[in-house]
C-alpha cells in the first residue's frame, strides 16, 4: 500500500506540476538542432562487447536537465533495439519511459515518460542493442588477419548508431566509460582505466576514468585483441609539470611498427604547448592503427585513431607514408586543443576545428622537419580549394547547416584548406605574434567550452587593436564563397610608382557565377627594382585602389602576392607578366607556386591558350624544387587528356613531356638510393607516374614493367613478391603490370588481395588493378570492389577503376547505374555526398552532365549530401566542356 501511495503522490505532483508551469512542449520530431529545454548533464556508458558477434549491448545513463514541464523528450538513437527505458528523479523515483525512433533516417528518437514531469534534474536509462555498423560509423566491426576487432568513429554524427544520446556538439558534458570484453580481449578508451576486473562469466570489464566535458561524436573506445605498446612518456614542460603516458594500439601483431609513429609524438605535443601556452589537457595520448577507417584519423581526445599505414611504418614504408604519418599526426594532436578542448557549437563552424589543425599542423611541421616544406603544402592547399572555390556551388567557409547532408558534405577543402589559408593571410596581416596572443587568450576563454567563429575574431581583434575594420575583413571571407581576382596594372607615368588594384571574383570560362563581389583582401606586393626587391601590403576594402610603391625607380617586375601568403588569384596586363616571368628565379619557391598557379587559372578562364601554359610549364620544371618543377603537371593533362585531338598533337605534348621530365626521372633512377632524400623519391613517384600512366612513354612503361614482373612473380608459398620492387613505385609498376599484362595479372593481384594484409602493400595493389583500361577486366575489378574481402575504405580505388579514359567511362557508367543500390548498401550515408563525383568525375560533355543529373535527380532524397555532391560535379563537367569548345588544338603545336 505505501509503494502504492508514493506513485499516487508522485503523479499528483505531475499533474500540479503541468498546472503551475508552462504548458509541455506540444512539437514535432527535431529534424535539426534539437530543443534546449533538455539538456544533458552527464553521461554513464556501459558496453558489452565482443567483436566476433554480429551485435553488441549496452546502457546508457544520462543526467538530464529537464528545464520546462514535459512529457518527453527528444534525442538521437539511429538501429537501436531498445529493451527498457526509465527515467528517474532527483529523490530516486523510477518508473518506466517508452523510447520511440520517429525519423529513422535522421536518427531521431522520442523518450516518452507516461505524464508530464516538472522541471527538474533526471536520469535517464536506456538498455539497449545494435548491430555492428557495417559502414564504418558508431561502432563498427573490421578485420585483420582473420581476425576481428571493434573500433568507433562518431563524427560527425554517428555517435547515434553507437549509443542513445544528444548527438550535437554544443551539448559538451562528462562521459564515465566501461567497456566489458572476452577475456584475452583488450578495450582502449579516452582515458585511462581505473578498474580492470575478471568476471565469472569469463569477460573482463574495464572501467575508465571520467572524461573531461565532451561533445557525443569525440567519445571513444575500441575492443579486440589489440596489441598496446607503450611508448615514450611525454616529458613535463613548463606548461605541464607531469609526464604524460604514451601508447600504441594495432592490431595483433603489429605492434611492433609503431615505433616510428609513437618516437615522433613527444615532440609535437611539446612543440603545440609552446604554441597554445596552454598544457596538453588530456591524461594520456593513445595512437590507434585502425585496419578500416573512413578518414585519414580522428582526434578524439586520449584515442586518436589513424588509417593503419599512417602508423604502421618500416624501412620498406614508401617515403610519401613517412611524410604523412608526421603531418597526420600534427593535425590530429593540433585538434587536442581546437576541438576537443574547445569546440565548435554547431557544425557551420566545424572550419574552427579542421581549418586551425590545417594551419597549426603546416606550423609544427615546418618548425620540426622543415626538410618536408610544410610552407609549401599550404600554397598547394590553398590552391586546390581555390579549384573547389570558384564554382558556383561552393560552400562557404561557414556555410548554414540545414540538414544532416549539410553535416556530412562539410568536411572538404572549404573548411580544411581554404579555412587553413585565410588563417595564414591574417596572421600575416596581423603579426605572427599578435595572432598568436589571439589564439591563446581564445583557448583560455573557452577552455571546456564552445566557442563560435565570432569568438575567435573578437580575440584576434582586441589582441591587434584593429578594431571592427578587422572584424569584417575577416568575415568577408569566412561568410560568402569565393576567389578574390585581384587585377594589378603597373603605374610609372603620374609621379611616383603605384599599383592600380581591383577586385572581382574569379570564376572560370563557363561559369555562370556573379562577378560582383567585395572581400577585404590584404594584398601584399613584392617587387623589385636597382636598389633591391621590397614589400608592401594594404587591405584592400574597396573596388579599385591604389598602392604607392617606395622607391623612387619604376619596379623591373613585380609579385601580386608576395609570399603567395593570400588567399586570392591575380591577373596582371600582358607587359607585366612578361616582366614577371622573366623574373621567375628571383621568386621564392612559395611565390613561384602562385605564379604557377596564375597561369592554370588564366588558362582555366580562357586568357591563355596551350601554348602559353606550355612555355610557362618550360619555365618552372628546371626548378630544384619538386613542388615548383611538377606545379602546371595538372595543367599538362587537361590539355592532354580533353585538347589534344589527333596523333600530331599528342606526339607534340609527349615531346614536351619527354624533355622536361625524362632526363630528371632517369637521373633518380628507379631503384631506392642508401640514403636518399624524401623529396627524391617522392619526386621520383610523381614522374614515374606521370611519365609511365598518362603519357606512357614506352621507356618508362618498360622500366617499371619489369618491377611489375618481379613483384607479380609468384614465391614458393604462392604469394606474391611484392617486396622486389621499389616501394615508392609499387602501386605504379603495379597498374603499368596490370594494364600489359591484362587478366593473368589482375588474377594475380586480386587473389594476393584475399590473403595480404600489409596496408602498404593492399593500397599498391587496389591502385594496380584500379588502374586497367580494358573495359571488361575493369568491370571485374568493379565488381571485386562489392565482395567482403575488400575493406569498406578500399572499395573507391577499385570502382573508379579506368573512369578518366574513354571507352573505361562508358564502362563505369554501365556499371554504376545497375550496382548503384549495392554500392549505398555497402558504403553507407556517409560516403553520399562522394558517390556523384565517385562515378562521374572527369567528365567532359553536356551529354555526360545531363544523364548524371537525370540519374541523381529522382534519388537525392534517398541518399544524404548527394544534392550538394550532384551540383557540384555537373559544375565541374560543364565548365571542362565549355574549356574544351574554347581552346583551339592547333595551339599544341605553336
Amino acid at each position: 500500500m505505501l509503494h502504492r501511495l508514493r506513485l499516487l503522490a508522485f503523479a499528483a505532483l505531475a499533474v500540479c506540476a503541468s498546472g503551475a508551469f508552462a504548458a509541455t512542449p506540444n512539437d514535432v520530431p527535431p529534424l535539426g538542432k534539437l530543443p534546449r529545454w533538455a539538456v544533458p548533464q552527464g553521461y554513464t556508458l556501459d558496453f558489452r562487447v565482443d567483436p566476433r558477434q554480429t551485435t553488441y549491448a549496452g546502457t546508457a545513463t544520462i543526467t538530464v536537465d529537464l528545464k520546462q514541464p514535459a512529457d518527453h523528450l527528444w534525442l538521437h538513437g539511429r538501429d537501436l533495439d531498445v529493451s527498457k527505458a526509465t527515467i528517474a528523479d532527483s529523490a530516486g523515483e523510477s518508473h518506466a519511459a517508452q523510447y520511440r525512433a520517429v525519423a529513422e533516417k535522421e536518427g531521431v528518437a522520442e523518450v516518452g515518460f507516461g505524464r508530464v514531469l516538472k522541471p527538474g534534474r533526471y536520469t535517464l536509462t536506456i538498455a539497449f542493442s545494435a548491430p555492428f555498423n557495417a559502414q564504418l560509423q558508431g561502432l563498427y566491426k573490421v578485420s585483420h588477419e582473420g581476425v576481428p576487432y571493434a573500433v568507433t568513429q562518431m563524427e560527425p554524427i554517428s555517435a547515434r548508431y553507437a549509443f542513445p544520446g544528444f548527438d550535437e556538439p554544443s551539448f559538451k558534458t562528462p562521459f564515465k566509460l566501461s567497456v566489458s570484453v572476452p577475456q584475452g580481449q583488450t578495450a582502449v578508451a579516452n582515458t585511462l582505466p581505473v578498474k580492470q576486473q575478471k568476471q565469472a562469466d569469463g569477460w573482463t570489464r574495464y572501467e575508465f576514468a571520467p572524461t573531461q566535458p565532451l561533445p557525443t561524436y569525440l567519445v571513444a573506445f575500441a575492443a579486440g585483441p589489440w596489441d598496446v605498446v607503450k611508448g615514450p612518456d611525454i616529458p613535463a614542460t613548463k606548461w605541464r609539470g607531469h609526464a604524460t603516458p604514451l601508447y600504441g594500439v594495432a592490431a595483433q601483431g603489429e605492434g611492433k611498427r609503431l615505433a616510428r609513429a609513437l618516437e615522433q609524438t613527444p615532440a609535437i605535443v611539446t612543440a603545440l604547448e609552446d604554441y597554445f601556452g596552454y598544457a596538453y589537457p588530456f591524461d594520456k595520448v593513445a595512437l590507434v592503427a585502425a585496419p578500416d577507417f573512413s578518414a585519414g584519423a580522428m582526434e578524439n581526445p586520449g584515442l586518436v585513431t589513424f588509417r593503419d599505414w599512417l602508423l604502421l611504418l618500416d624501412p620498406q614504408s614508401p617515403a610519401y607514408y613517412v611524410r604523412a604519418s608526421f603531418n597526420v599526426s600534427a593535425h590530429e594532436l593540433a585538434h587536442q586543443w581546437f576541438g576537443d578542448t574547445v569546440t565548435m557549437p554547431w557544425w557551420n563552424d566545424i572550419w574552427l576545428n579542421e581549418a586551425f589543425a590545417t594551419w597549426m599542423q603546416g606550423k609544427i611541421t615546418q618548425q620540426l622537419r622543415p626538410q618536408y616544406r610544410a610552407d609549401l603544402d599550404r600554397v598547394e592547399g590553398a590552391e586546390y580549394a581555390m579549384d573547389n572555390d570558384s564554382l558556383v556551388s561552393a560552400r562557404r567557409i561557414r556555410q548554414p547547416i540545414g540538414n544532416n547532408g549539410d553535416i556530412e558534405t562539410a568536411f572538404d577543402g572549404i573548411t580544411y584548406q581554404k579555412g587553413a589559408a585565410v588563417l595564414g593571410m591574417f596572421e600575416r596581416y596581423l603579426g605572427a605574434d599578435v595572432f598568436q596572443r589571439g589564439i591563446r587568450a581564445y583557448v583560455r576563454e573557452h577552455a571546456f567550452a564552445n566557442a563560435t567563429a565570432d569568438d575567435l575574431v573578437a580575440a584576434l581583434a582586441k589582441a591587434s587593436g584593429k578594431g571592427e575594420r578587422f572584424e569584417r575583413a575577416m568575415k568577408s571571407f569566412l561568410d560568402q564563397s569565393g576567389v578574390p581576382l585581384v587585377e594589378t596594372r603597373l603605374d610609372c607615368d603620374h609621379g611616383e610608382p603605384a599599383l592600380r588594384l581591383k577586385q572581382s571574383r574569379y570564376l572560370p570560362l563557363g561559369s555562370t557565377g556573379e562577378t560582383d563581389r567585395l572581400w577585404s583582401v590584404p594584398v601584399c606586393v613584392r617587387y623589385g627594382d636597382g636598389a633591391g626587391a621590397r614589400t608592401q601590403c594594404e587591405l584592400l576594402d574597396r573596388r579599385e585602389g591604389r598602392m604607392a610603391l617606395a622607391g623612387a625607380q619604376c619596379p623591373v617586375w613585380y609579385m601580386p602576392n608576395a609570399d603567395a601568403a593570400g588567399y586570392y588569384r591575380f591577373s596582371m596586363p600582358q607587359a607585366d607578366f612578361a616582366r614577371l616571368t622573366a623574373a621567375v628565379g628571383r621568386l621564392s619557391d612559395r611565390e613561384q607556386l602562385a605564379y604557377a598557379d596564375a597561369v592554370d587559372a588564366s588558362f582555366r578562364r580562357g586568357d591563355l591558350d596551350a601554348s602559353a601554359a606550355l612555355a610557362a610549364m618550360r619555365t618552372l620544371a628546371p626548378s630544384k624544387t619538386r613542388q615548383v618543377a611538377v606545379a602546371l603537371l595538372p595543367t599538362f593533362e587537361w590539355i592532354w587528356r580533353y585538347e589534344a585531338r589527333d596523333d600530331a598533337q599528342r606526339a607534340r605534348l609527349a615531346e614536351v613531356a619527354r624533355d622536361l621530365y625524362l632526363p630528371r626521372l632517369q637521373a633518380l633512377g628507379y631503384e631506392r638510393r642508401a640514403g636518399e632524400a624524401d623529396d627524391d623519391a617522392l619526386l621520383r613517384s610523381a614522374l614515374a607516374s606521370f611519365l609511365g600512366l598518362e603519357v606512357k612513354l614506352p621507356e618508362v612503361r618498360a622500366a617499371l614493367l619489369a618491377q611489375a614482373d618481379r613483384a607479380l612473380r609468384a614465391k614458393a608459398d604462392g604469394r606474391l613478391d611484392l617486396t622486389a620492387a621499389n616501394p615508392d613505385l609499387l602501386g605504379t609498376a603495379l597498374a603499368v603490370g596490370a594494364q600489359e599484362r591484362g587478366k593473368p595479372a589482375v588474377d594475380a593481384l586480386l587473389g594476393e588481395l584475399t590473403r595480404n594484409s600489409e596496408a602498404a602493400q593492399r593500397n599498391a595493389m587496389l591502385g594496380g588493378v584500379g588502374a586497367v583500361t580494358d573495359p571488361a577486366l575493369a568491370t571485374r575489378v568493379r565488381d571485386f570492389a562489392l565482395d567482403p574481402k575488400v575493406k569498406v575504405g578500399e572499395m573507391a580505388m577499385l570502382i573508379r577503376s579506368s573512369r578518366d579514359k574513354g571507352a573505361g567511362r562508358e564502362s563505369l557508367w554501365t556499371w554504376f547505374t545497375a550496382n548503384y543500390d549495392a554500392v549505398v548498401k555497402r558504403t553507407g550515408s556517409f560516403a553520399g555526398g562522394e558517390l556523384p563525383s565517385l562515378f562521374a568525375r572527369g567528365g567532359c560533355s553536356q551529354a555526360e552532365a545531363d544523364r548524371l543529373q537525370a540519374f541523381f535527380q529522382p534519388r537525392l532524397d534517398e541518399v544524404s549530401g548527394a544534392a550538394r555532391g550532384l551540383a557540384q560535379t555537373r559544375e565541374q563537367i560543364e565548365l571542362c566542356t565549355a574549356l574544351r569548345a574554347k581552346q583551339d588544338p592547333a595551339a599544341v603545336l605553336r
